[in-house]
């Protein structure tokens, strides 16, 4: 069984050999300091340990030219759509259409970065823009909506342009959108914004058949994961959160097989002891691989203050307890 097939089953809720596993993104900075732990020179992490391969699909979605200073009227917002062509072939990655041939007989994983998320498609990248970004919503919420319809005909005039070109296995939708607490929106506000401009883009993976739906959050988004529900969204992969306000066990016990899972082990506890680590992986991964519709991987990116002995011990037994 190859990764792309473990991956679907999995998130089809059928038998597999074992669960995939996905690297979480380790940086040339930790390899350096890896070396210096016992990381043998010119080995590549994939190669110490089994390992499934998977590829994003990471189109341009940023305006370009880059923009000096965001639309502030509904009349800047009719400049701002030339900002945003989804057919200007630079907005494909590099080599794509030798991409698009290699992904014909493909055995890996392949998913589409389809949305940037709320505050990122605003414009929010400082403080001073997200005041101003809070400030339209209570005040000009026409803006708001025309704003994010505006992204949404482009994010959706790209994702068909690459599916008309090649099939993905899940699409991902990005949503930086508040803190370990909560998110900075109220579902009903969330649901009114956000998730109704969503729908041009989820109506564009429907028709190619994508049926694999991710919402990958940057915060604790828990109580906005009803809504979610109901617009087709079926895979959480919460990155970075407080890990008891998202335990996967708990969300796995509410929502069921609506929702599929990718991530939630704690990556903090690569940066204690092994005992720890023990406790997360025994304590999480088995119940959640009996429910099904689970891949286990640590909930953010490695970065240089996970010693490798503790990577290495995490990865071995991550293989132990999904194999026996």
């Amino acid at each position: 069984m190859n990764s792309r097939e473990r991956f679907l089953k999995v998130m089809q809720y059928e038998p597999v050999d074992r669960v995939p596993y996905f690297e979480e993104g380790i940086r040339d900075e930790v390899i350096e300091v890896w070396k210096k732990q016992g990381l043998p020179e010119n080995t590549e992490i994939s190669t110490l340990f089994e390992t499934d391969r998977r590829e994003e699909i990471f189109p341009d979605l940023e305006p370009v030219p880059e923009l000096k200073k965001w639309p502030a009227t509904r009349q800047e917002l009719k400049a701002f759509k030339n900002y945003l062509n989804p057919f200007d072939p630079a907005r494909l990655p590099e080599n794509w259409n030798n991409q698009v041939h290699e992904y014909k007989n493909r055995n890996h994983v392949v998913m589409l970065r389809v949305h940037r998320g709320f505050f990122l498609s605003m414009g929010v990248h400082d403080w001073s823009r997200f005041i101003k970004v809070i400030f339209k919503l209570k005040k000009e919420p026409d803006f708001v909506h025309e704003a994010l319809a505006i992204q949404a005909e482009f994010c959706a005039s790209l994702a068909d342009k690459i599916l008309n070109d090649t099939d993905v296995d899940a699409a991902i939708f990005s949503e930086p959108i508040g803190g370990n607490d909560h998110p900075l929106m109220s579902p009903s506000m969330y649901e009114e914004f956000v998730l109704n401009s969503y729908i041009p883009v989820l109506k564009v993976l429907k028709h190619h058949g994508v049926d694999i739906i991710i919402f990958r959050t940057f915060g604790n988004s828990r109580i906005l994961i009803p809504k979610i529900l109901k617009y087709g969204f079926n895979c959480l992969w919460a990155c970075e959160v407080n890990i008891e306000a998202m335990d996967y066990r708990k969300l796995k016990k509410e929502f069921g097989k609506d929702l599929k899972l990718i991530g939630g082990i704690d990556l903090d506890t690569l940066r204690k002891d092994k005992g720890s680590i023990k406790r997360e992986i025994e304590t999480k991964v088995p119940n959640l691989l009996q429910e099904g519709g689970y891949i286990p991987l640590a909930d953010g990116r490695v970065r240089v203050d996970v010693p490798f002995e503790n990577y290495v011990y995490y990865r071995q037994l991550l293989e132990k307890v999904t194999t026996s």
